[in-house]
């Protein structure tokens, strides 16, 4: 089969112990301080999840939700697509965590559960670069074009150019990677907050590449490849407008899955454009972002792999694959 740039199945991590994280919050510029009590921010959370998740679903999304254990103490890992990636080749890899409290977010358990619906033939992992202070953070430093087989990062604390070039051979893809910031010339801590890429467009905030050479050859190799651009502006990818996701439903139907917040900051035209190819799914999450500082792209974890044929439909219960693990944090 042809590769896909979009996939129908995904999973999730309900997070059991949601706040602000000041391990990470140094490099990233989105996140804000508790604006209301822990307990109440817990539930909001909860509750902004628990829609999510469910809007996911009955838009046909097959979504597995697992549950976060509640020690050690994970306040991200709502946010699961950092420490994995899931390939239509049976590759998973494993990637290094730039914030100590977010390592122990990789658990072998979510693997052994997806690994009974789905087909994984080999594991690479990078987690051990921790060590040498050299981080990767999944597909929040990576997003993949994966009919051309590109992996578009932008450098920072959290993405390293030669561990992003390692990983790229290992699994086949050129890396192109450039320098963003945002307007006091901070570098932008997470690829997925500027861009997105679908099957035939590729919303980035283009001000952010702040080299004209840099920001010319990104430009025109999206061209090259087959997409119609989607300009955002620092201003809209403060929104989250950057923090999308282009999906497809069981139906094969494409949907783009981006937060109120975002939808709310993208004018009619940018709408028309985006809705040319795909279906916009609004989804409210003002809390995990205000707090989170990450959005609707950074709470999906897509999964490429191969579906195992099963000999009849799993029961309801069974296709939540929530874990009843213990959450060691590793693999």
């Amino acid at each position: 089969m042809p590769p896909s740039q979009t996939t129908d199945s995904v999973f999730l991590v309900r997070p059991a112990r949601f706040g602000f994280n000041a391990e990470t919050a140094a490099s990233n510029a989105f996140q804000n301080p508790l604006i209301a009590a822990a307990d109440a921010v817990q539930q909001s959370a909860f509750e902004e999840f628990d829609a999510f998740a469910a809007t996911l679903k009955a838009a046909g999304v097959d979504a597995y939700v697992f549950d976060d254990t509640p020690l050690p103490h994970k306040p991200d890992a709502v946010f699961p697509n950092n420490w994995v990636s899931l390939h239509a080749d049976g590759t998973v890899v494993l990637y290094p965590m730039h914030a100590p409290n977010r390592r122990t977010e990789r658990r072998q358990d979510i693997l052994d559960a997806l690994a009974k619906d789905f087909e994984i033939k080999r594991v690479l992992d990078f987690s051990g670069y921790e060590a040498e202070g050299r981080f990767l953070e999944g597909t929040g430093s990576i997003i993949f074009d994966h009919i051309h087989r590109i992996a578009y990062a932008c450098l920072s604390p959290r993405t390293d150019r030669a561990l992003l070039e390692e990983v790229c051979e290992a699994i086949g893809y050129r890396a192109v990677s450039f320098y963003a910031h945002d307007e006091a010339g901070r570098e932008i801590y997470h690829t997925n907050v500027m861009m997105c890429l679908g099957k035939r467009f590729a919303v980035i905030c283009l001000e952010c590449i702040s080299d004209a050479a840099e920001r010319a050859r990104i430009e025109n190799l999206l061209i090259e490849t087959g997409h119609e651009i989607v300009a955002i502006s620092r201003a809209q990818m403060r929104h989250f407008a950057g923090n999308m996701l282009a999906l497809h439903t069981t139906a094969f139907r494409k949907i783009l899955a981006l937060s109120r917040r975002a939808m709310d900051s993208l004018t009619p035209e940018q709408r028309r454009q985006l809705e040319q190819y795909t279906t916009l799914y609004p989804l409210p999450i003002p809390t995990i972002e205000a707090i989170g500082g990450g959005s609707a792209r950074c709470m999906i974890a897509e999964i490429f792999l191969k579906k195992k044929p099963h000999p009849r439909p799993l029961s309801p219960d069974l296709r939540l694959g929530h874990s009843e693990g213990e959450g060691s944090g590793k693999t």
